[in-house]
């Protein structure tokens, strides 16, 4: 965070040396610190022995945590703060897997070729991995394996108020288009008891999906279908579309749509759910997003207009946008 009144020189050192900071945070995620400080207190011995790392090398770690919030220091010992919470594992409002994924090589060797694919208008993905994201996290299952966690952390809050914003009245199944684990998808289903859901993904999360609806009590509602979106999608009157379109061109999105449209019912709904960009200059996360997915995959972030062109290409209208408490937006159109 900027000060109020900090000079332009200490304001650039402070992005310049940004990247200190997202290791920092990565490397007390990996070494799980929020678990270990969440029931009490611990000295630096105690955490050096849950932790594995030598006392000296994790007190400079501590020291730099404390200037930034992370820990705070008292009698002793160091105490958990409500910043360092949200690297908890498994509790609401968590970004662990988020600050792992992002301090790991499938993010952060892209990123360090970002002047590259500023010249180039494309990812060096390949250049920094050996092949594109998608292809590298293939040959990577853990790493994959965090990054999908990381989506269903990013989902959580979000998910729970579409269930409350989304009306499904006459409506009768919802296809979460790209759902994963159906993450998205569960709290629209408890909070509408007449809607069935299809969760729609590659094949080889089918076990992953089936698992979680089963622990959500939602076996007899949600199903898993497999299949490749740039085919077709199963039918239905509700299409749910999270973070999905942005990972991919104009000319891919508008082959996704198409294939909702198709299956879409009358009187049905795709919902896009994204993170519009605003006015130039406006404040927000948009812009810094937009060239993440410039440094890492083939993807970009849109504002309205470029969605309504999206649409019109797809036979599809814009017909409303819903905002949430978090920067995404609920984007809905219907057959044209």
């Amino acid at each position: 965070m900027t000060a109020p009144g900090m000079p332009p020189q200490a304001r650039m050192m402070q992005m310049i040396t940004g990247y200190w900071i997202t290791q920092v945070v990565h490397a007390v995620a990996e070494l799980e610190i929020a678990d270990h400080l969440a029931e009490s207190p611990l000295t630096l011995d105690e955490i050096a022995a849950l932790t594995g790392v030598e006392a000296d090398t994790l007190m400079r770690l501590l020291r730099a945590c404390a200037s930034q919030g992370l820990v705070a220091y008292d009698d002793g010992r160091f105490v958990s703060t409500p910043l360092l919470e949200t690297l908890r594992q498994g509790v609401p409002g968590s970004f662990r897997d988020i600050a792992i994924v992002h301090g790991s090589p499938g993010h952060w060797l892209s990123w360090g070729r970002f002047p590259d694919a500023v010249r180039a208008g494309e990812p060096q993905t390949t250049a920094a991995l050996g092949s594109d994201i998608w292809t590298y996290f293939q040959s990577q299952p853990r790493e994959w394996e965090r990054f999908s966690n990381s989506m269903t952390e990013l989902t959580d809050g979000l998910s729970r108020e579409i269930g409350v914003l989304l009306d499904t009245t006459g409506l009768t199944t919802a296809v979460d288009v790209g759902g994963a684990n159906g993450a998205l998808l569960h709290p629209l289903l408890k909070a509408n008891p007449d809607l069935r859901g299809v969760v729609f993904d590659l094949p080889t999360v089918e076990p992953t999906a089936v698992a979680e609806a089963e622990k959500a009590g939602l076996a007899d509602r949600c199903t898993f279908t497999g299949g490749s979106f740039f085919e077709s999608v199963p039918e239905g009157d509700l299409f749910l579309l999270k973070a999905v379109l942005h990972n991919w061109d104009d000319k891919s999105c508008v082959e996704i749509l198409t294939n909702c449209r198709k299956a879409l019912r009358p009187g049905g709904r795709v919902v896009v759910v994204e993170m519009p960009l605003g006015p130039l200059g406006e404040p927000g996360f948009a812009p810094l997003l937009d060239l993440g997915m410039l440094a890492v995959n083939a993807g970009r972030e849109r504002d309205l207009d470029q969605y309504d062109a999206l649409f019109l290409a797809s036979g599809l209208r814009r017909v409303e946008v819903t905002a949430t408490s978090s920067p995404q937006s609920l984007i809905h159109a219907v057959a044209e």
